[in-house]
């Protein structure tokens, strides 16, 4: 089994830092997409991937929920990386001379009111670790980024302003993805998520029955995403984390009761609550 994880991004990218707190005994493989990350981990070059899903401040990762409903791979985790955004510039740099700021969109958008109080010209990149690599090679004082702490010491970049994001508690959830199928084996005193994807019919309140035997069997859903399908006269596509592991009596339940209302159902995978949510208000 390789010791590898790959992730979206150069090193110094917040993902990579996310693979360094889950596993720190594999090593990051830095890829130019999610799909080459995803791919990787599919074809067994990398052991996993981790893959960015949603932003506390920022929503959700528009680009993974086009690639869920294609990939192969299986959801055997969940992690919770805390987000510290740093606003970087090369060695020498005033606030003063700045005039833009490079970053991923979902960065961009993180730290949208401090970009504006500045009144820079936001840039958008790939990638943050991407976005300060570049100003360190071009060598601009008037071009800044949005990155971490990590990329601007890889870099040799001078942090003008740390704790650049709008929001205090910025947090990533990020997705860990397999080949392997591995299911934890179900212990009612343990907390578990179970993800799936399924399309329901296009009928009247599909979407109302298809979920009712979650409310039926006391079942709580912790979030729901809709998709447009290929086929726009079909049905919509729909992503669901429901809290309960897939064993559980009232989980399964539930699941035929789905399966009557819905086409298409596949689980992703069920896996156990990151410690994270234990501190999340109730």
């Amino acid at each position: 089994m390789t010791n590898k994880i790959a992730y979206q991004g150069v090193q110094g990218a917040y993902s990579e830092q996310a693979c360094k707190s889950a596993f720190p005994n594999l090593t990051p493989i830095p890829c130019e997409s999610f799909q080459e990350a995803m791919w990787l981990a599919e074809n067994g070059e990398t052991y996993l991937a981790m893959i960015p899903l949603e932003n506390s401040t920022a929503g959700r990762v528009e680009e993974i929920y086009r690639l869920i409903p294609k990939m192969k791979l299986h959801v055997i985790g969940e992690h919770f990386e805390p987000v510290t955004h740093c606003l970087v510039g090369i060695k020498n740099t005033t606030i003063g001379e700045i005039k833009t700021v490079a970053s991923h969109p979902q960065a961009l958008a993180q730290c949208q009111g401090n970009i504006a109080l500045l009144g820079l010209e936001a840039i958008a990149k790939l990638d943050t670790a991407g976005a300060a690599k570049e100003i360190s090679v071009l060598q601009d004082p008037t071009k800044t980024a949005i990155a971490s702490k990590l990329a601007a010491d890889i870099y040799d970049l001078q942090i003008l302003r740390e704790n650049f994001e709008d929001v205090s508690g910025n947090t990533t959830r990020f997705f860990i993805l397999s080949a392997e199928k591995i299911v934890p084996e179900y212990d009612p005193k343990v907390s578990y998520i179970t993800s799936l994807i399924f399309q329901v019919r296009n009928i009247p309140a599909a979407l109302y029955k298809a979920l009712g035997g979650f409310a039926t069997n006391g079942i709580n859903l912790l979030k729901i995403e809709s998709y447009m399908s290929n086929n726009i006269t079909q049905g919509s596509q729909f992503h669901v984390d429901i809290d309960g592991h897939i064993d559980a009596k009232a989980m399964r339940l539930a699941l035929e009761e789905l399966a009557f209302f819905a086409d298409d159902v596949r689980i992703l995978g069920t896996y156990e609550s990151h410690r994270f949510r234990c501190q999340l208000p109730k």
